[in-house]
Formats: structure tokens, sequence, C-alpha cells
């Protein structure tokens, strides 16, 4: 109805690089996905594509590159009990921020911190923000948003903790930095394991500038939009109640031209209900 009409004009969808399996060059891939209907795409940092191409590629089709995602977090935690991986990670992201303004971009997407077994979660929390925090002088001068992912990395929710857990310790957590270059990478589909994603929505509200868009069923696991368990109308309501605007970006399986048309099409039926 008008509604969903009205939603889905504010949405601005897209996907990651690492989707895109064709393409002989920069500028195809992203010509591709530009005639596939897509509105942007978003691109790892450091490393991954050329930026320079990138640039290039984007600003002859008039495509936009909405951002990248850190490309390190995982291997090179910001939550790290060794000064040296936090200084490695902290430099990574302030490449991420610098690549990020300078393909035209808004934010880097990054996982805050992983917590390892026997690992002090307080300590590694407060590791992480002390880190994070010294790259928003940067940060704020480019104008690029650092936005942080949730993922299953055994922090700000409880793994064994059954699935009607909320997004209070995130909201908090994003909080802690009081800086509005600090948001929420809101990944629908990651937590609903553990919770209620459009609840999780609710909570965090304004605290989202962008959104991932999966989703992920007790029986499969993570699977294709709109095979899963997300209660897709109810995410829709909760995005329009906390008036969401911006990027939306897959972050499923990746394939040829064909599966990202695929992806696409699972977004506009599922996610915007179109």
């Amino acid at each position: 109805g008008a509604v969903a009409g009205g939603f889905a004009s504010r949405i601005k969808l897209s996907l990651k690089i690492g989707m895109c399996n064709f393409g002989t060059n920069i500028e195809d891939k992203f010509s591709i996905v530009q005639k596939l209907g897509y509105d942007g795409i978003e691109l790892n940092s450091p490393g991954g594509l050329n930026k320079v191409e990138c640039l290039e590629a984007g600003q002859k089709l008039k495509f936009p590159i909405h951002g990248v995602v850190n490309s390190l977090h995982w291997r090179v935690p910001f939550s790290d009990e060794k000064a040296d991986v936090r200084r490695r990670a902290l430099d990574g992201l302030i490449t991420g921020i610098k690549e990020a303004h300078y393909v035209g971009g808004s934010a880097v997407l990054v996982v805050p911190a992983v917590i390892k077994p026997g690992m002090d979660i307080a300590a590694a929390r407060a590791r992480s923000i002390e880190t994070i925090s010294q790259a928003l002088p940067l940060a704020a001068e480019l104008g690029i948003h650092i936005l942080m992912e949730n993922v299953w990395n055994n922090f700000l929710y409880d793994p064994k903790g059954g699935n009607s857990q909320s997004a209070d310790d995130l909201a908090a957590y994003i909080d802690e930095y009081n800086s509005p270059w600090i948001g929420s990478y809101f990944d629908i589909g990651n937590h609903q394991r553990f919770g209620k994603p459009a609840d999780w929505i609710r909570t965090l509200g304004k605290r989202i500038v962008k959104l991932d868009v999966k989703d992920w069923a007790v029986k499969g696991g993570f699977t294709n939009i709109g095979e899963g368990d997300v209660d897709w109308a109810d995410v829709r309501k909760a995005l329009q109640e906390i008036n969401y605007t911006g990027w939306a970006t897959a972050e499923v399986k990746g394939g040829d031209e064909k599966r990202a048309a695929e992806v696409l099409a699972n977004m506009r039926k599922h996610f915007l209900g179109v």
C-alpha cells in the first residue's frame, strides 16, 4: 500500500563487492550491478579493489560507493589484549576512514570486539572503546561514520542466552562513545537466533545509520532473504516507526549476475515488501 511505497522510497539498496563474481574489470562490475537495479555498492578496506579505479568507475557511471567494510576486524580485533594488535586495528580503521572518504562513501563498518574463551568481557569492551575512539577526530574531520555491526562475536549478547535477548547492551555500548560519528550498522538477520530483529530496531532507533540485509532460520541457519525466520513485516514496521532512511546492503552468498539479480528481487519482495 501507500505506506510500503513511502518506506521503499526512503531506502537505497546495495550489495557487498565480494558478492559480485562477474565483470572483466571494475567499471564492468559496477555497470552490471547498476543495470540490475542496485542503487550503489560497498567496498572493503584496507585492501580489496584499487580505490582510484573504483572512484573513477563510480564517477563515470554516476554510481555511488556508499562506504567500506573493515577487512581486518576479525583477524586484528580492536579488543585484543596485545597493544600492538590494537595499534594495527586502529591503523586499519584510519585507512578505512580515509578510503571511504576518498571514494565518496559515508561510513566504515566495524566489528567492535572479538571475545575469545576466557577473555574478560568488561576489559575487552574498554579496550575496544579506547582503540576505536582514537579514530574519532579523523572521522569527524572527514565526515565518516564508524558503525558497529552486530555479529556472532560473543559480545553484547549471551551466545547461550536464548532467543529473546534485547539490544540494550548494544545501545549502551554505542552510547558510551557519546559521539554522533559512532552508530549501529544493524544486520537484520544476524541476531534472529538470539532475539527479534524488529525489537532490536526499535531499541536502537536513530542509532541505526545503515542496514545489512540477511535471513536466518532455526532449521538451516543463514539462508536466502525471505526463506528464514525473520519477520520481515515487523522489521518494516519497526523501520518505519524509527523513520529509517538510507542504505540497506545485502550480505548473503554472492555469485554470478543471475544470483545478484535474485538477491535484489528477494530484497525488494521480503525486505521492502514491494
